[in-house]
């Protein structure tokens, strides 16, 4: 029977061809390989019902934990870019590089876990990837416990005890300033600690490793269990829980940010800096301990679930090596070629993969600098910076992600209605972005950078170090970036750039006197103090910037009603027996044209707008200290916009194939119907009017 749930007699163990193409087509993959069945002589008992028994709705729950727990490592890690970047004193791009280590190690293990894992123990699978992504976690926090303590470009000298009597503090300008001594551990050339990063680096590969195995395996599992018109829902479900992991994420990233990195070691009292300056690091290693032992948590509770779970938590009967008897590795393996080959050849399936990709590149540059966009444009710190964007955007998101599973139960969109949805979503999200060319606040006038010297000539421009004629006999450190705020809203380089002859103070109470290019409203008087660091933004900088967070949720919250009707399309495009191989195959084209070069192309055009680089503590170039904030917003705004407008040219033609398939589908079905008519007439009406159909219902054999 066409219909049929059972097994093939022991009489006639191989299927025929056309009943391996029937259960193909309703998604049963279990019908391509020989199953041993019991003798009719020797039934096996039923297994009884258990009260407690696992079921699909324990399986999403957990699945939902692990989702949480991996969004929340990943938004953790993006919140702490700026942090990295400082405390390994890198530039942008190879930041990018140690972010998109994740994608690179996803992308060595993706497509084989896709495929294979689908024909193994799913849950055990995923387990094993969630106790990776622990491990990786955990990793990526440990070259802070063998790198020295942090130390910051600044003219005051003290003691890792900070007390005040172990500062020291000569006078900033000053013609027989002595050249700085050789730092400790600089005489070969080398730098203890530079190279650490590469520990970041390989933790967070092995941490994209393990993630490989959760998302395909898990909703395909889900699919493969659940009734089709509740399918849309649970994954809709499963991602607006996982979206709450950003908000926790962000939160502790804003958390840990506020922390001085060496919390615990150093007095933060004799610190001169500020959250808000540039060369602040926060705790970043701490939030990487505390998500890692989450992971680690929510791995163990797979390792106790069946290979099958059905919805209504009925056990399904298996065998006692399922794995071995049904499958082969080279039988799964010759199939591998010919399935690809199907997946690569679905018009529908290419053109929306095209278009995710492109779109995919402008999220990454969103999640990964936005950030930074925010500490640049708008003079926000990183813990503000990550707070807001955790309690403003990720609820939208999550809220967005709910209602678009709503919407694909509540009309029971087809594939054209739920590709229609994700399409106008994706419009209506980037519309609210538009405006965000028009928010954009002034560079800090930095004098010799960015503004003149107030009331002097400037002089010619050394490397990253303008002189004047009023500190020209300082013999400043041209490298050297400890800025002060002087009147009129003028930031100076350093005390030295500012001509300042004296201090008073401690800690970032210190305020620095005798400031030659500091002018005064009576030429005969002299300069007024300057203070640690840079001048506050113009006032309407913080409005607008609350303007953009409004307008950035709204774009969140309308962009993600397309999110589920996505991930239905990538399932639905492809034959059933497919699903795994094309959720393993988009999210592998994701990693590998989007995950991996967007952040780091972004980031060495982030580095082209550099204005003023940091000096490492043995010399060489460190972080970027300043940007053109003007140049800055155009390459992330334009870049952005550009991406998705390509991307939606992508996804509207994917539209358009989806049309063509489903009327060939009607064309083909309404000859099978008519067949079925003619079957249905009696035997005098089953002539037609040219006499081209006379069949016997007795020689009709339906199989």
């Amino acid at each position: 029977s066409r219909h049929s749930d059972s097994f093939p007699s022991t009489q006639e163990p191989v299927p025929s061809p056309l009943v391996l193409h029937t259960m193909a087509a309703e998604g049963r993959t279990q019908s391509f390989c020989r199953v041993p069945v019991e003798s009719e002589e020797k039934p096996e008992p039923a297994v009884p019902k258990k009260c407690c028994a696992p079921n699909l709705k324990i399986f999403i729950g957990i699945l939902a934990m692990s989702y949480f727990s991996k969004s929340m490592s990943a938004s953790y890690m993006k919140s702490t870019i700026t942090q990295i970047e400082r405390r390994f004193e890198i530039p942008s791009s190879i930041v990018g590089i140690i972010d998109c280590s994740f994608e690179m190690g996803n992308l060595l293990v993706i497509t084989l876990v896709s495929y294979f894992g689908a024909k193994f123990h799913r849950p055990k699978i995923i387990g094993a990837g969630s106790l990776l992504m622990a491990l990786g976690t955990i990793i990526m926090a440990t070259p802070h416990f063998f790198m020295e303590r942090y130390k910051y470009e600044s003219v005051a000298q003290f003691s890792q005890e900070g007390a005040p009597e172990n500062m020291s503090m000569g006078s900033p300008c000053s013609p027989s300033l002595p050249n700085t001594p050789q730092e400790p551990g600089c005489e070969d050339g080398g730098e203890v600690g530079s190279s650490m990063w590469i520990v970041v680096l390989l933790g967070n590969m092995l941490r994209g490793i393990g993630e490989a195995a959760i998302g395909p395996l898990g909703v395909s599992f889900i699919d493969d269990n659940a009734r089709p018109e509740n399918s849309a829902f649970y994954i809709g479900c499963l991602h607006t829980i996982a979206v709450i992991g950003p908000l926790f994420g962000f939160s502790l990233g804003s958390l840990c940010a506020r922390l001085y990195v060496d919390v615990g070691f150093v007095n933060t009292d004799s610190l001169t800096i500020t959250t808000q300056d540039s060369r602040w690091v926060g705790a970043w290693w701490l939030g990487f301990l505390v998500a890692g032992t989450f992971n680690l948590v929510t791995s163990l509770p797979y390792w106790v679930l069946p290979q099958a779970l059905p919805e209504d938590g009925e056990p399904k009967q298996q065998l006692s090596n399922p794995a071995m008897n049904c499958h082969s590795f080279l039988k799964i393996a010759k199939e591998f070629l010919p399935s690809l080959k199907r997946v690569l050849t679905n018009k529908v399936f290419v053109f929306y993969l095209l278009g995710n990709i492109l779109m995919f590149n402008s999220f990454v540059i969103i999640i990964t600098y936005t950030p930074k966009y925010f500490e640049q444009q708008f003079g926000q710190s990183a813990s503000t910076a990550n707070f807001l964007i955790g309690v403003t955007c990720m609820p939208a998101v999550s809220l967005g992600i709910f209602f678009s599973g709503i919407i694909m139960k509540h009309f029971k969109l087809d594939l054209l209605g739920a590709a229609k949805v994700a399409f106008v979503a994706a419009v209506g999200g980037l519309l609210c972005m538009m405006p965000f060319f028009l928010l954009s606040c002034r560079n800090t006038d930095i004098a010799g950078l960015t503004a003149p010297y107030p009331g002097h000539d400037q002089l010619d421009p050394h490397v990253d170090g303008p002189l004047s004629s009023c500190n020209a006999a300082c013999r400043c450190p041209e490298q050297q970036w400890d800025p002060v705020c002087g009147p009129q809203g003028i930031t100076y380089i350093s005390p030295c750039f500012a001509g300042c002859s004296g201090t008073t103070g401690f800690g970032k109470n210190m305020t620095f006197h005798g400031c030659t290019c500091v002018s005064s409203p009576d030429p005969g008087a002299q300069g007024p103090p300057v203070t640690l660091g840079q001048c506050p933004r113009e006032e309407k900088c913080s409005t607008m910037f609350y303007i953009y967070l409004a307008l950035q949720s709204s774009a969140f919250f309308i962009y993600s009603l397309g999110s589920t009707p996505l991930v239905i399309i990538c399932l639905r495009s492809v034959e059933p027996e497919l699903k795994s191989l094309s959720v393993g195959l988009f999210m592998l084209s994701l990693r590998v044209l989007g995950g991996i070069p967007a952040p780091i192309y972004f980031g060495a055009l982030i580095d082209s707008t550099c204005l003023k680089w940091g000096t490492r503590k043995c010399g060489g170039q460190g972080a970027c200290r300043m940007y053109k904030i003007q140049t800055f917003r155009f390459l992330f705004l334009g870049m952005i916009t550009c991406l998705r407008l390509a991307g939606y040219v992508f996804l509207w033609v994917a539209i358009i194939q989806i049309k063509k398939r489903m009327k060939q589908q009607k064309k083909d079905e309404l000859p099978s119907k008519e067949f079925e008519l003619q079957l249905s007439l009696p035997e005098s009406q089953k002539q037609n009017s040219n006499g081209s159909l006379n069949v016997d219902s007795k020689d009709v054999t339906l199989e």
